[in-house]
């Protein structure tokens, strides 16, 4: 029996809807932030990342909700999204005031980090467009009822902005549950978020509330432990059997207290350095679990979306096949490629991620 009863293609005009805030992404390659001289710009966003990685490796029809000053930085934002072939008719336009008092477009300043020096990132979005979406803002009965869409993604990075952008992830998360919609939901537990609102309390409190209407749970040890307050024990150094066993154990205990997921998902990872990492995944679904290919030591340029990534490849392997074991694996391989090139934003193709899955490895092709 199928974990995910999913609407089809047919009946819908998106395959997937994306809710969170989309940020400007400064870059400075192999440098530092604090002596660049040069950036290069991308964009990125947790929640809008699975969509538009669902788009352009994965070819499925996505869009985005999210909410621009309307200024030429946000019609840049809004330019980068439709390269990437995310329908851009769901975002909502701010009058910008001139200076940015009252609205404003997000920026981040992320370093790629090399070696024993960690990626770090910095973000300036207070008063942002996006984070004053409210309830009422969006016409989800249009959305979902009239338009159709088959899986809403949205995640712990948006719920942190503001007051009102928990409420409105709920809203949005029950009239998904209406129209018979599939909603998944990545914790993504940011510490810089929560710092100044509550800490690891609110982080709690929000997203323990959020997690009784989310039907897929994606997340990483520190995700589940800050958001939901749930503990991995036994943990070493690396991925082992031992590790894997305890977050089994975990999981079990996650979905023991939130019957409403039907799948959860976690990234294992194990950070030799910033270049160099352990990458594996598991997926809970069904009542049994699946695991992806555990790559030792992989090389990574740029670790920043390798999560979001995940969840679009895991969402891709549903969407497709229907199949938990192919949903994690189709998952792990994307987020491991997607951390092969720079920027938030996967550069990969369907058939790479394929070639993965099947064992292939990184021989030239000619």
């Amino acid at each position: 029996m199928s974990a995910l009863t999913i609407k089809p293609e047919a009946a819908c005009a998106y395959d997937m809807l994306a809710l969170g805030e989309v940020m400007l992404r400064l870059d400075p390659g192999e440098g530092r932030v604090h002596t660049a001289r040069q950036f290069t710009a991308w964009e990125g966003g947790g929640e809008y990342n699975v969509a538009r990685g669902l788009r352009r490796c994965f070819g499925k029809r996505t869009a985005v909700v999210t909410a621009f000053a309307d200024n030429p930085v946000g019609r840049l934002m809004e330019d980068f999204i439709l390269q990437g072939g995310v329908d851009t008719s769901l975002i909502r336009w701010a009058a910008y005031d001139g200076v940015g008092r009252t609205v404003r477009n997000g920026v981040n300043f992320t370093e790629r980090g090399f070696g024993v020096r960690g990626a770090v990132g910095c973000p300036d979005r207070g008063h942002t467009a996006a984070s004053q979406l409210k309830v009422g803002d969006i016409d989800w009965d249009e959305i979902f009822g009239k338009r159709g869409v088959r899986w809403f993604h949205t995640g712990g990075i948006f719920a942190a902005l503001s007051e009102t952008t928990p409420e409105l992830v709920i809203e949005a998360l029950k009239a998904a549950h209406k129209y018979g919609t599939i909603t998944s939901y990545d914790l993504n537990y940011r510490p810089s978020l929560w710092k100044s609102i509550g800490g690891p309390k609110k982080a709690q409190e929000v997203n323990r509330e959020i997690a009784k209407y989310v039907d897929v749970m994606i997340g990483n040890e520190e995700d589940f432990t800050a958001c939901l307050g749930f503990a991995v024990e036994g943990v070493n150094a690396n991925i082992s059997n031992i590790e894997v066993e305890s977050f089994k154990a975990m999981i079990k205990r996650v979905v023991k207290e939130f019957p409403n997921f039907k799948v959860t998902a976690t990234t294992l990872r194990s950070v030799h350095s910033a270049t160099v990492n352990d990458w594996g995944a598991i997926c809970w679904a069904g009542g049994k679990f699946y695991e992806a290919t555990h790559r030792p030591a992989l090389e990574i340029l740029d670790r920043v979306g390798g999560g979001d990534s995940f969840a679009s490849g895991l969402v891709y392997g549903f969407l497709a096949f229907d199949d938990p074991a192919k949903a994690v694996a189709y998952g792990a391989a994307h987020g491991a490629l997607a951390m092969t090139t720079p920027g938030d934003t996967s550069m990969a193709t369907l058939k790479e991620v394929e070639k993965l899955v099947g064992g292939g490895g990184a021989r030239v092709d000619r």
